[in-house]
């Protein structure tokens, strides 16, 4: 079987992702790169239910060379950001608070430093249908241009999240972030406005030793 240890490796996070609350049902997608192939979650499919072999791998091109179940219907974005990142791992979330956030803005304000963990100010993809090259365009597009180099993190309007990582853990330990940030900023907003953290404010903390993934001096 291609890819068995990155395909065990989707099972465990695809539990994680379940019972952490950040997906509900079968929503929510996730994949690992090694080399040219890629193994994603099934379409259609509880995350926590999957086995390794329901994982199927693709090529570069979306092709699958291994595995009997259908790919994800979000494929083509997790190969679309591939094209254009470093990162060896995408994930996929349906969670409540990047909901609300994805729902009613355009990008998360910063309220707090660790949003620089993410790589900066997270932006919210514009709509589109799930699973169709448009939506997969606007993500790619929302991950390009943080000020302090590579994001690791976007929102996708009315939709959901999706984070990046250079491994498994990595990605999945980025989207619980981007949840915590979202909930500190709605929970906020029911309290008055919140205080948004500006450049200025940011780039001290870079350069007090926190490093953003992918920060070019």
């Amino acid at each position: 079987m291609l890819l068995e240890r990155e395909r065990a490796a989707l099972c465990e996070t695809g539990r994680k992702m379940v019972a952490s609350g950040l997906v509900m049902g079968s929503s929510g997608n996730i994949s690992v790169r090694a080399g040219e192939l890629v193994a994603v979650s099934p379409g259609g499919m509880m995350l926590d239910r999957m086995a390794p072999e329901d994982c199927p791998v693709l090529d570069k091109h979306g092709r699958v060379v291994d595995g009997a179940r259908a790919p994800s219907s979000e494929t083509p974005m997790h190969l679309a950001v591939y094209e254009v990142s470093d990162a060896t791992a995408i994930v996929h979330t349906h969670s409540t608070y990047g909901a609300v956030v994805a729902t009613t803005m355009t990008e998360l304000p910063p309220v707090h430093y660790n949003t620089l963990a993410l790589g900066g100010v997270v932006k919210v993809a514009a709509y589109a249908t799930y699973g169709t090259p448009e939506l997969a365009a606007n993500v790619r597009a929302a991950l390009q241009g943080g000020k302090w180099g590579d994001m690791y993190a976007a929102l996708m309007a009315n939709h959901g999240g999706v984070t990046l990582g250079h491994d498994l853990e990595h990605a999945y330990e980025n989207a619980r972030l981007l949840e915590w940030l979202c909930s500190v900023y709605v929970q906020a907003r029911a309290i008055g406005e919140p205080r948004v953290l500006t450049e200025e404010e940011l780039q001290r903390v870079v350069e007090r030793g926190l490093t953003p993934p992918g920060y070019r001096a």
